[in-house]
């Protein structure tokens, strides 16, 4: 679907019937007042649009709208991010449409993962972590395992429905998926030190993110644990590093998605 001869949106079939409902093009993307921004940043503005549909039915949307940029950008990275993912059946949120202004501000639409919370918060709320070990790793070796790379594996990425008998997993945040290529063990380990890094100011023990580990590296074939650790916990002093002066230049990067 085009809106016009400069401003592009493309948007899966089985949407465009409740675009057309809400009256929303690529313009609209940026002006639709019903449109909210939860999150603006630098680099990207993070939105929400609820629609309620004519029949009653209720459906939420996630845009994330970016500046302007020579090429697709971060916008082109995102939509090839989610293919790729899905390409691999590495389960994450469902592409609904992508486009770019006259002016080359481009946007990613995906739906919402309804009665899915990042992994971190669910823990936060008292779901222990065990419930999320196996799954987890398990998700983390089937990225690598499909020769992929996430570059941002932290536990919030994680978007999580657990039931009484059932974890159900799914990958968000997609901008910067890539294959592995040459320097794999490089990307490997800092996805790893990421997620590692990430379970340090929530209740999880180390006992427990060794046994994380251990599952990892069953599930991958891997038998150097040991080596495998000491590696990732060198790039999570660079990652905790890192993280101090990202959190001081942009203390609103890690506010949370809106879920009401």
């Amino acid at each position: 679907m085009t809106a016009t001869s400069q401003n592009s949106m493309h948007v899966a079939p089985g949407y465009q019937p409740i675009f057309r409902e809400v009256g929303l093009d690529a313009e609209g993307v940026f002006t639709h007042p019903d449109i909210k921004p939860w999150r603006t940043l630098n680099d990207r503005e993070n939105c929400t649009l609820d629609v309620v549909r004519g029949d009653g039915s209720k459906i939420r949307f996630h845009i994330k709208r970016f500046p302007a940029s020579a090429s697709g950008g971060p916008a082109d990275l995102e939509v090839n991010g989610l293919r790729v993912l899905q390409l691999e059946d590495i389960p994450t949120a469902p592409l609904v449409g992508w486009g770019k202004l006259a002016d080359r501000r481009s946007f990613v639409i995906t739906q919402d993962l309804a009665g899915y919370e990042a992994a971190d918060k669910l823990i936060e709320s008292g779901v222990s972590f065990d419930r999320l070990l196996e799954p987890s790793a398990d998700l983390a070796a089937r990225l690598h395992g499909a020769g992929l790379h996430h570059r941002d594996l932290y536990l919030c990425h994680f978007f999580t429905r657990v039931t009484d008998d059932r974890v159900d997993l799914r990958l968000i945040d997609a901008t910067r998926v890539a294959r592995l290529g040459l320097l794999a063990r490089r990307w490997i380990i800092k996805d790893l030190a990421q997620f590692w890094y990430s379970t340090f100011n929530l209740p999880i023990k180390q006992s427990q993110r060794m046994a994380w580990l251990d599952r990892y590296a069953v599930n991958r074939k891997i038998d150097a644990v040991e080596k495998l650790q000491r590696s990732i916990e060198k790039k999570c002093r660079w990652i905790a590093r890192h993280d101090t002066e990202l959190r001081k230049k942009q203390p609103h990067r890690n506010v949370s998605i809106p879920r009401d």
